[in-house]
C-alpha cells in the first residue's frame, strides 16, 4: 500500500497520519460529509490559524481556504459565531485596525488561554483520531492473527 507516495516499508515510528483504508487517489468526499466531520472543530481551527499571528476575519477566512486548496470554505456567519465564542472565552482578543490600508478591519489575536485551549484540542483531536483510525482498520486485519 502507497501512503503519501511512500510504501509502508518507508513509514517508521514517527510517522503520524496513516492512511488505513484503501480508498482510491481520485476518491473525493462529498462536502457534506467533510462537513459534518469538521463541525465542531470550527473554534480549534480558528485558534490554529491564530497561534500564527493576528488576523482580521476575511484574512482568516482565506488562509482557511488556502490550506485545504479551496476544498473546504467555512461559512463567514459561522466564522463571526465563533469569534464571538472565543471572545466571550477570553480564547483571543480584538481590536480595531489601522484605517490606512481600505476600511476599517476588526483584527483578531489569541490569548495565553487560547494558546492553552488550542493544545489540549490538538492532542484531544489526535487520540480520537487513532481511535477512530484503529475501529477502522477493524475490517483489514485477520482476526485469526489478533487471537494468538
Amino acid at each position: 500500500m502507497r501512503v503519501h507516495g511512500r510504501t509502508e516499508r518507508d513509514l517508521d515510528d514517527s510517522t503520524v497520519s496513516v492512511i488505513v483504508l484503501d480508498v482510491p487517489e481520485k476518491t473525493a468526499l462529498s462536502p457534506v460529509f467533510a462537513a459534518d466531520l469538521l463541525r465542531g472543530h470550527t473554534d480549534t481551527i480558528v485558534l490554529g490559524v491564530l497561534s500564527r499571528g493576528e488576523s482580521y476575519g476575511l484574512e482568516i477566512f482565506k488562509t482557511i481556504r488556502d490550506a485545504t486548496g479551496g476544498t473546504y470554505e467555512i461559512k463567514e456567519a459561522t466564522l463571526y459565531a465563533s469569534y464571538r465564542r472565543l471572545l466571550a472565552d477570553g480564547l483571543v482578543e480584538a481590536y480595531w485596525g489601522d484605517e490606512t490600508q481600505g476600511g476599517r478591519r476588526k483584527y483578531y489575536r489569541i490569548t495565553d488561554a487560547g494558546r492553552a485551549v488550542y493544545r489540549g484540542n490538538v492532542h484531544a483531536w489526535v487520540v480520537t483520531r487513532g481511535i477512530v483510525d484503529s475501529l477502522l482498520d477493524l475490517g483489514q486485519r485477520d482476526p485469526r492473527s489478533e487471537r494468538q
